[in-house]
Order: structure tokens, then C-alpha cells, then sequence
């Protein structure tokens, strides 16, 4: 085995043991909340399905990582067409989840006289709708995935095969492989695109809100606002999210150009899996009221536990 594939087979492992153990215990909170009864935030049911779609990203790692560190081991036809896939729709809804909760986020503070405003009433009602049409629309983007999606030995003999280490994509021809990547690129960007305005329009809300209360108050305190912790956490969320997805959008558009792309594939699928492995700890850092609602929940059920037992 080579050096460079051990490099990877490590990374790859590590990436994705990280991932699956921050995402578990994310996912482990919000079944005590269920199991307690505790009444949970509409939010929390974005960071949820949130959880399942990184859940599916980081499934890829499994054969990416075997692959590395075994040179024989491939998929067979069926698996192939499914790890891909659906590692493309987790990619696409974990993307749509985030940008759905700085939207959701965005009209929750947003001014009483704002024409969001108008919207805090029905946002909440429409979340899980949103939610099953954002999973609906991933999987009609992508369903051209598995179409050219085949096993090692089934593109064995093709010429302009992208080589994925574990399964092949056939090569489309020029026109529909740039129309796919049109149409993959636009879904990504447009969901970047509503988080950056959400984000930037929550910082720009906060800004606002702290002037007028160093303007009311006119003493200002030695310890940071919570205006501008907010609007940090805000920025730093933002920054990392979109550094791995633009990496990842220029990994994706740039592949469907070539030919042989082991080594790309392998950078564009390690870009792809960043902020799913990250994510869970990021909400742990900023979003801490998450990882409460599973504290509560806990105490809730033991005590529930320690009461029947007692009669």
C-alpha cells in the first residue's frame, strides 16, 4: 500500500468515525426530548432532518475509506448507483436544511414593521412541509446520478469513465455533462445564496438593535453585547459553511470536465463531508440550547424512571 492511500484511507476514517459519533449524540438529544414529552422548538425539527441528511453524507466514507486502504475492494452495480446518489441528495438536503433554518432564524428576529414580520405567524406551520419538498426536490435533481453510475467492472471498457476508486461514472458526452453540472451547480448555489442573505441580513438586524440600546443606555459594558457574540457566532457559522461548500462546488463542477479523477474525487468527497463531520460540534460551540433540550430531557426521563419505580 502506498503512502498516499494510507494518507487518505486515515483521513477518510477519522472524517467519518468524528462525524458519525457528533451526529449520534446530536440525534441521541432530540429522541430523549421525544421520549420526555419535552414540547421542542420548530428549529430543532430542521436541525433533525438536518442530522439524517449529514448522517447519509458521511455513509460515503465508509467504501471511500476501504477502498483506500484495500485496492481490490469495489462496489457491486446496485450499491454503487445508491452510494452515490444518495450520498449527492444527503449533500443536497444537508445544504437546503441549513439554509432553511438561517431563513427560519432570519424571520424570527426580524423587526415587528419588516415585511418578514408578516411571516412569523405561517414559518412555523410550514416547516415540515418545507422540509419533505426540500427532500422531494433533492432526490428529482440527482435522480440522473444513477443513470451513469455503474460498478468498476461495468466501466471497465469505456473511455472518459470518472473513476471514483470504488465505482465508475460514465461518461454523459460534453452537452448533457454540462447541462447536469448546470443544474447541480444551481441548486447549490441557490441554496448558498439564501444563507448568505438570511446570515446577513440576521447580522444586520443585531447591528441595528445594538446601536439603539448603546443609544438608549449610553454606558457601555466592558463584556460583549449579546448583539455581537450573536453576530459572531453568526459570521464564524457562515465562514466555515461556506468555505467547505464553495470548495465543494468548485471540486464537483471541475470533475465533470475530466477524465481521471481519483485524486479529485477523493479531495471533492472529503470537502463534501467537512461540515457534516463538523457540524454536530459547530452547534455544540454556538447553538447550545440543542445539547439543554437533551440535558432537560434526560433529567425529565430519569426522574420519570426513579418515580414509577418508587410506586
Amino acid at each position: 500500500m502506498e503512502t498516499r492511500d494510507l494518507a487518505v484511507g486515515i483521513f477518510f476514517l477519522t472524517q467519518t468515525a468524528l462525524g458519525m459519533v457528533g451526529n449520534s449524540a446530536m440525534f441521541f438529544c432530540f429522541i430523549i426530548a421525544d421520549f420526555s414529552g419535552i414540547k421542542v422548538k420548530p428549529t430543532d425539527l430542521i436541525i433533525k432532518h438536518l442530522t439524517w441528511a449529514n448522517f447519509i453524507v458521511l455513509c460515503r466514507g465508509i467504501p471511500q475509506t476501504t477502498a483506500a486502504f484495500c485496492q481490490t475492494y469495489y462496489l457491486d452495480y446496485v450499491s454503487c448507483k445508491l452510494v452515490l446518489y444518495f450520498h449527492r441528495v444527503g449533500r443536497g438536503m444537508s445544504l437546503g436544511s441549513t439554509s432553511l433554518l438561517s431563513v427560519f432564524q432570519a424571520i424570527t428576529i426580524s423587526p415587528n414593521n419588516s415585511k418578514l414580520a408578516e411571516l412569523k405567524g405561517t414559518a412555523p406551520r410550514i416547516i415540515s412541509s418545507s422540509l419533505g419538498l426540500g427532500w422531494a426536490l433533492q432526490l428529482l435533481v440527482y435522480v440522473c446520478i444513477p443513470v451513469y453510475t455503474t460498478d468498476i467492472w461495468g466501466g471497465k471498457n469505456d473511455t472518459g469513465i470518472k473513476d471514483f476508486g470504488f465505482c465508475v461514472i460514465m461518461n454523459p458526452g460534453r452537452l448533457l455533462g454540462i447541462l447536469n453540472t448546470i443544474l447541480l451547480t444551481s441548486n447549490d448555489v441557490i441554496f448558498l445564496g439564501l444563507m448568505m442573505w438570511a446570515s446577513g441580513y440576521m447580522v444586520f438586524i443585531l447591528l441595528k438593535h445594538k446601536q439603539r440600546v448603546q443609544h438608549i443606555h449610553r454606558s457601555p459594558s466592558p463584556r460583549s453585547s449579546p448583539e455581537t457574540r450573536a453576530t459572531q457566532n453568526i459570521l464564524t457559522l457562515v465562514s466555515i459553511f461556506v468555505f467547505f461548500y464553495v470548495t465543494s462546488i468548485v471540486f464537483t463542477s471541475y470533475l465533470s470536465v475530466l477524465e481521471e479523477t481519483r485524486r479529485l474525487s477523493n479531495a471533492g468527497a472529503a470537502m463534501a463531508a467537512c461540515f457534516p463531520a463538523f457540524c454536530p460540534f459547530l452547534f455544540i460551540r454556538h447553538h447550545a440550547p440543542v445539547f439543554r433540550l437533551c440535558s432537560i430531557g434526560f433529567h425529565q426521563t430519569i426522574h420519570r424512571a426513579y418515580v414509577v419505580r418508587e410506586h
